[in-house]
């Protein structure tokens, strides 16, 4: 294959359609939008979730609930992973980013007890649960709450 045999998959591109443009193009005059009525109008049409003036779907079912608009999202690392790091490593936020256990900081980093530790590492996070705080001081390593 060379360059100038390149070209697209077949049916990957479109032609896109140009309304009223005359009669041979197939959608002149009404532009395909029939005669007359709400939807031929311009800004004509209902909104999204419109029943035709039956009570919608969103009124109809009860509302539940509360979401907490200050809720803190923690980006959650498990024991297990630490395992990857060399005995003695501080670990640190800005060293789990760099190695790709977490994709973002989020509110923060949150150490879960999920699987064995082996490593001695002194963890650096904004959370601990009961059980990884235990873990990690068991296999020799400290804790410290940034």
């Amino acid at each position: 294959m060379k360059l100038h045999e390149l070209q697209p998959a077949p049916g990957s591109r479109k032609e896109r359609n140009r309304v009223g443009r005359g009669i041979g193009s197939g959608n002149g005059k009404t532009s395909g939008k029939g005669h007359k009525g709400q939807n031929a109008r311009s800004g004509g049409g209902v909104r999204i979730g419109f029943e035709g003036g039956q009570t919608p779907l969103f009124r109809r079912l009860p509302k539940r609930g509360f979401t907490n608009i200050h809720r803190k999202e923690y980006a959650i690392v498990n024991l297990e992973v630490l395992n990857r790091f060399e005995d003695g490593t501080e670990v640190t936020p800005e060293l789990l980013l760099e190695t790709g256990v977490v994709s973002k900081l989020k509110a923060g980093i949150k150490v879960l007890g999920d699987g064995e530790l082996t490593k001695k590492l002194t963890v650096k996070a904004h959370k601990f649960s009961a059980s990884a705080k235990e873990a990690i001081e068991a296999a020799g390593g400290t804790t410290e709450v940034i």
